[in-house]
Parts: C-alpha cells; structure tokens; sequence
C-alpha cells in the first residue's frame, strides 16, 4: 500500500476535520461525491487515524485517511 500525502477541505464539525468535502492530488482538485464507508483505525503507538472510503464525482473510488496526531491528510493508492 502505497500512501500520499495530500490537501483536503473538510467540514469541521465538534470534532476537528470531521468529513472530507473536495482533495487535491497531483495539482488536480477532486470533489467528493458521496463517502461510502468511515472507520477509525488505532496503530502500535496508539496514533489515531480516521479512513474515507469515498466516491468522487468523478466515479472512481479513493480511500483517504486524517492522521489526528500530526493533523494531516493521506491517501491510500
């Protein structure tokens, strides 16, 4: 599994980036169409990461995680 760093606009709800809403990746802006599935993830050393299996309005199907540690987004590929 390959991971990426990348720019996310999230809605931010009570809980700090709650859900993703659009991401760019390699300089291209995709909006997000529908988040198909979320789930939290907790590693080795107790770092918390929070997963979006999304469907961009492009149709294709990306997963994406925040890393509430460093505050940062990935995605998976």
């Amino acid at each position: 599994m390959s991971v990426q760093s990348i720019e996310v606009v999230a809605y931010a709800g009570y809980r700090e980036e709650e859900s993703p809403r659009s991401f760019v990746i390699r300089g291209e802006k995709k909006e997000i169409g529908r988040i198909l599935k979320r789930w939290v993830e907790e590693g080795p050393d107790r770092e918390v990461r929070r997963f979006f299996k999304i469907r961009g309005q492009d149709g294709h199907t990306y997963t994406l995680f925040y890393e509430e540690k460093s505050r940062d987004w990935y995605i998976t590929e």
